[in-house]
């Protein structure tokens, strides 16, 4: 891997954090929080995470000189999709909170097979995605030095940002070490430690008494009803307290939802909600090159969008499902 091809591939993690997004975003708000806490609780913070996960991604692209695009139209191709340069047997749609999503949301955190392959492109598992630009990064530091590599402008570097829904914080990229720091937070939080454990190294941010759970076994714990605890292994699965969902408690909103006809009220909402998450994209795009307090004016945005897409999800479609936002 040369240092261009480097760059082209953090600007493909960009991608590959933004493209959860979406998904995340309708499961959380389609969910009724009175009867679903502990759903909203696990959705949103892994949503908060995978936020921390496209700010530590843009620092390192800015950190070896690249340049975090994520203010383009390419960047939304339309539902369903596949991963960016990922394996293309796994599909991304916009679906509400349930089997599904959980399904979807299993496949798209699962950890990597022991020993598995770095993978650069059509990867298998975001872990082994990682694994090849670690890979790429120790070559190049040690054939050309840390100084040829890590080039970029420090005062480009995110180190906060609305993440309160997470123990993790955002890490400036200077050098090698804290390259391989921030490369290890994406992958630990999203499929558990190198070790095999459920447990992503944090505390948890709800439930400070205990380590906090990575991405993929939170959805398990949802999917099986129960809490991982001390001594569960990937293997026994979860054993600890009775993790209530109520399958009843969310809004029945349209299955990758289109376009509606123009003119209509659905068409408005869905035409305002878009012109917001294109106003957040441009402002995160601000905020990865040169101007980090954009990322803290992105609050406003979020709560924006959610009164949106929530107004979108109460409006009938006639079909016994509601309408929803089509992230175009």
């Amino acid at each position: 891997m040369e240092l261009e091809d480097l760059r082209e591939h953090l600007q493909w993690a960009i991608e590959l954090e933004h493209a959860t997004l979406p998904p995340y975003l309708v499961a959380l708000y389609s969910l009724d929080p009175e009867r679903n806490p502990d759903a909203v609780q696990v959705v949103g913070s892994v949503f908060a995470e995978e936020m921390i996960h496209l700010a530590l991604a843009a620092n390192l692209l800015n950190a070896v000189g690249g340049t975090p695009r994520l203010d383009t139209p390419a960047i939304l191709p339309g539902h369903p999709r596949t991963m960016p340069h990922g394996d293309r047997s796994l599909e991304l749609s916009l679906v509400p909170f349930g089997a599904e999503a959980l399904q979807m949301f299993l496949r798209l955190e699962q950890p990597a097979p022991p020993n598995a392959p770095a993978e650069g492109d059509d990867y298998e598992t975001i872990g082994q995605f990682y694994t090849a630009i670690e890979d790429g990064l120790r070559d190049l530091t040690e054939r050309l030095g840390e100084a040829a590599v890590f080039t970029g402008d420090p005062s480009y570097q995110v180190t906060a940002g609305p993440f309160a829904h997470s123990s993790s914080k955002v890490t400036a990229v200077t050098d090698l070490a804290s390259a391989l720091a921030a490369l290890e937070e994406i992958v630990e939080q999203g499929e558990g430690t190198s070790h095999g454990e459920v447990w992503d190294g944090d505390q948890d941010v709800f439930h400070p008494d205990r380590a906090e759970v990575a991405h993929y076994y939170r959805f398990q714990e949802l999917a099986q009803g129960r809490r991982y605890q001390l001594g569960d292994t990937p293997r026994s699965g979860p054993s600890g307290e009775k993790l209530a969902v109520d399958y009843a408690g969310v809004l029945p909103m349209r299955r990758n939802p289109q376009l509606a006809e123009a003119g209509s009220p659905v068409r408005a909402a869905q035409d305002a909600f878009n012109k917001t998450y294109r106003g957040l994209l441009a402002q995160l795009q601000l905020a990865f090159n040169g101007s980090p307090q954009q990322l803290g004016a992105s609050v406003g945005t979020m709560y924006t969008l959610k009164a949106q897409a929530q107004a979108l999800m109460a409006m009938p479609d006639g079909e016994g499902t509601t309408a929803g936002p089509t992230f175009s």
